[in-house]
């Protein structure tokens, strides 16, 4: 059994604001990729459509959907919002990851 992926309070808040500007049934699509400068990256797509064996994370406005493939990679981790003087952006606090890079959007295991 994989261990669960949170979303925190903020990354929740600004996650259903995104998606009200989206209308009706959009969610938060966050996956795993390869590439990016530490070998895999985060990707986040507003999506419309949920497949059947998707993760599905609900909190407060927000839903967040994982495909299976990017699920153990995520075991265990926490979607947080940032605002800070680099910027705003989303930010996955990963216990998998043994480097990322500097901005955080990037990791290997």
């Amino acid at each position: 059994m994989t261990a669960a992926i949170t979303v925190s309070e903020r990354a929740a808040r600004r996650i259903g604001q995104i998606l009200s500007k989206e209308g009706e049934g959009a969610k938060l699509r966050i996956s795993v990729e390869g590439g990016g400068c530490s070998g895999f990256q985060y990707k986040f797509d507003v999506e419309r459509t949920q497949a059947d064996d998707d993760l599905v994370i609900e909190r407060d406005n927000a839903v967040v959907l994982v495909d299976p493939a990017s699920v153990p990679f995520l075991a265990g981790s926490e979607v947080d919002f940032v605002d800070d003087l680099i910027g705003a952006s989303f930010r996955v606090v990963n216990p998998n990851a043994t480097a990322s890079c500097g901005c955080g959007t990037s990791f290997s295991i």
